[in-house]
């Protein structure tokens, strides 16, 4: 677990913390081998932030995908420059897989 946030997922949790979007998220919270970035117990969502280093490690997030979808996790990805570019598109892409979209 890293006690150090990047940049972005201090800007991400400080929209997900609490129930801002309707759910409680918990930020880096373990399941099996894997810590996720963020979760939503309730809807059964993973969140993770992907920087550079994931462009070398597609295989090995398609695993922990694949691991956590036979649990009945969903995971939704987004870039980090994704974060930083457009914040808005990025809540309303979580709140799609939450099941409501805002307005």
């Amino acid at each position: 677990m890293r006690k150090n946030q990047t940049p972005q997922e201090v800007v991400l949790w400080a929209r997900l913390r609490g129930v801002q979007l309707g759910f409680k998220f918990k930020r880096q919270h373990s399941i099996g081998p894997y810590i996720l970035d963020f979760y939503c117990p309730d809807k059964k969502l993973a969140i993770e932030l992907d920087g550079s280093q994931h462009i070398k490690n597609k295989e090995y997030d398609q695993e922990r995908s694949s691991y956590l979808l036979v649990l009945g996790i969903n995971t939704v990805r987004f870039w980090n420059r994704e974060i930083d570019g457009n914040i808005k598109e990025v809540l309303q892409k979580i709140q799609d897989c939450l099941g409501f979209p805002s307005h």
